[in-house]
């Protein structure tokens, strides 16, 4: 699966995005930002306050419930404001 990261979480995690084989054990969102957080320092970082960093699951807007069965993309970016 092609993970995407924007903004600081990309920061955070030292890269743009990449391409994982996730478990198959991971089932929603909320699964897969517990899996990254495993994954070393800076994916603990970037995910570090729960509900903070939005997600959206082949461009449209997910929640940590969202099933991630069929998605080819996720990617992950910091609240937006208006302005």
């Amino acid at each position: 699966m092609k993970l995407v990261y924007f903004a600081w979480v990309r920061e955070r995690i030292g890269r743009p995005e990449e391409t994982l084989d996730l478990p198959p054990e991971l089932a929603t969102v909320a699964d897969l930002v517990a899996w990254l957080k495993s994954r070393g320092e800076e994916y603990a970082y970037a995910f570090e306050t729960e509900g903070v960093v939005r997600a959206a699951i082949d461009r449209v807007h997910a929640k940590p419930e969202t099933p991630l069965a069929g998605a080819s993309e996720v990617a992950f970016f910091p609240p937006m404001t208006g302005g």
